[in-house]
């Protein structure tokens, strides 16, 4: 979508960090961090919501990997994380994603 923030970081018209990318997923860190780990899972393809993942072949595996990838890659093993996906209202940007918090301090987003 031509108005999708993480459509055009995914298109590279918007710069991000983007620390890893698969032929699925792209990760970078949230741009209001709520934890010193604060990373954002983002499928490339447009989906609205958890709602519409049916059909998406094994993409939630995928995203089950990667966390488990980052969670290793960050040392968050021994440490407090936890994963967040938002719906509806509550997202900021209509655009499926996961939030990966951990490290040290983290608060409620």
């Amino acid at each position: 979508m031509e108005d999708c923030l993480f459509c055009q970081i995914i298109a590279r018209k918007i710069p991000s960090n983007v620390i890893k990318e698969t032929n699925e997923l792209v990760v970078f860190p949230d741009m209001n961090p709520s934890a010193d780990v604060h990373l954002l899972i983002v499928p490339k393809e447009h989906i609205e919501g958890i709602q519409d993942v049916a059909n998406r072949g094994d993409l939630l595996e995928q995203v089950y990997e990667m966390v488990n990838l980052l969670v290793k890659e960050n040392n968050l093993g021994d440490n407090l994380y936890r994963v967040v996906v938002n719906g509806g209202k509550a997202q900021h940007v209509p655009h499926l994603h996961f939030h990966l918090l951990g490290g040290k301090w983290y608060k409620l987003v």
